[in-house]
Order: C-alpha cells, then sequence, then structure tokens
C-alpha cells in the first residue's frame, strides 16, 4: 500500500469499531470526507457507500464504494477493507482500496491503515500526486486518525477538536504577523519557532502517528476478495 498511518487509542475496540464503521460517526472525525451515505447492499453482501468531499464552497466531488469487515478474528484482531471509486472529472484519484486494523495491546489499540490509489489525468496527474496531493492525504489521514484518538480517549468531540486546532494555528500565525512589525527577519524567527511548539494535548497532530510500518506489512485477505466498485 502506497500510504501508511497508525495511532495507538487507549481506549476499547468495540468503542474504536463503532466509531469508524459507522457512517455517520465516520463522517465527523475523518478530514478527508465531508459525507458518506450507505446504499442499498443484498443480504451477505459487502457494504456500499458513497462518499462526498466538499473541495470549495459550491464544489463537491463524490465517489462509491463497498466495504467488508472482520469483527471477530481468531487472534483477537479486527480487519476493515474497502475499494472506491469515483467518476467525477475533477477527481484527481479515479481508483483505490485500502484496510484498516484493530489490533488491541497493553496499552490499548492499535489502530492502523495502508491504502493507495490510482490518479487520473496522465503524467500531470501523477506529478501533482507525488508533490502534493499524496503528501497531503497522507497528513490528512493522520490527523483524523489523532483526531479520532482524543474522542476516544478524552471525550473531546470532533468539532471541538477542530476549534481547538483553529485557536492554535491562530496564536501562531498572529505571533508571526506581530513580529512582520519588527521586520522580515524577526517574523521568520518567530514564525520557525512557533512551528517547533509542541502542539497542545486537546488538538490534534498528525505528528503523533506514525507514517512508516514498523515492518514488512500485507493486506489483509478479505480485501482480495472485494470486488472492484463498478
Amino acid at each position: 500500500m502506497g500510504l501508511y498511518i497508525e495511532t495507538r487509542i487507549r481506549a476499547d475496540v468495540e468503542l474504536i469499531w463503532r466509531r469508524t464503521q459507522d457512517p455517520a460517526a465516520h463522517q465527523r472525525w475523518d478530514l478527508r470526507f465531508t459525507h458518506i451515505e450507505p446504499l442499498a447492499s443484498g443480504p451477505g453482501e459487502p457494504r456500499r457507500f458513497r462518499y462526498a468531499v466538499r473541495v470549495l464552497p459550491g464544489l463537491t466531488v463524490s465517489g462509491t464504494g463497498v466495504n467488508a469487515g472482520e469483527r471477530h478474528r481468531p487472534d483477537g484482531t479486527r480487519t476493515s477493507a474497502l475499494r472506491f471509486a469515483s467518476a467525477h472529472p475533477l477527481s484527481l484519484i479515479a481508483e483505490g482500496s485500502g484496510y484498516w486494523r484493530y489490533v488491541p495491546d497493553a496499552g490499548g489499540v492499535r489502530f492502523l491503515t495502508g491504502y493507495d490509489y490510482t490518479p487520473r489525468w496522465g503524467r500531470v496527474g501523477r506529478l501533482v500526486d507525488r508533490v502534493a496531493f499524496r503528501p497531503l492525504m497522507g497528513w490528512g489521514t493522520a490527523w483524523s486518525f489523532d483526531r479520532l484518538r482524543l474522542w476516544c480517549e478524552r471525550g473531546i468531540t470532533p468539532r471541538r477538536c477542530l476549534r481547538n486546532a483553529l485557536l492554535d494555528v491562530g496564536w501562531r500565525v498572529g505571533a508571526a504577523a506581530a513580529a512582520l512589525r519588527a521586520g522580515p527577519a524577526l517574523a521568520l524567527a518567530v514564525g520557525l519557532a512557533v512551528a517547533a511548539v509542541p502542539a497542545a494535548p486537546t488538538r490534534p497532530s498528525a505528528r503523533r502517528c506514525l507514517r512508516r510500518p514498523p515492518g514488512p506489512v500485507a493486506a489483509p485477505e478479505i480485501l482480495g476478495r472485494l470486488a472492484a466498485v463498478r
């Protein structure tokens, strides 16, 4: 998988499962989605869903996907896999797939994801993806995972997490802007200093998440059994 994100959440695995598998709860903490809508699925079939992302005011990019989960595994872990695709001409992502793993341990639950996708728009799309979009997706996933962690561990709702993050960004930008009055050099020094200040414990930070797997990883078998989205 092209992107890997991992966090450790000190909470019950059932709570984490519920807040990640329920579409209404999922869209609250995941920065990558504005709306997730379940679609009709037959008995025993993977769950189908439609997702949407508000790129700009009045501009929404949408797509569809299928999801299947293994809630009870012999080793005590849980797994969820999905495939997704978008026919929207403004979506850089043409199609992709990924998984979530829930690994209970003494400190809580290791919650991790691996996913990858195929960009559209040919060479231009691949360049945009490599230079800007893929790093942004990695950051957004990690930030969202830490937002979920704060919700599960400390009861800080996703809305409050976002407010805390905006306030944090505000004081950092304000400090640099105030220093700018004394000259660009001081503003740069202050900007670098405030950027180095660790995030407050009550606000999400992508830096708290592991961005590289600790060892070899393989996609779960359930992902191979999911048909491509059509």
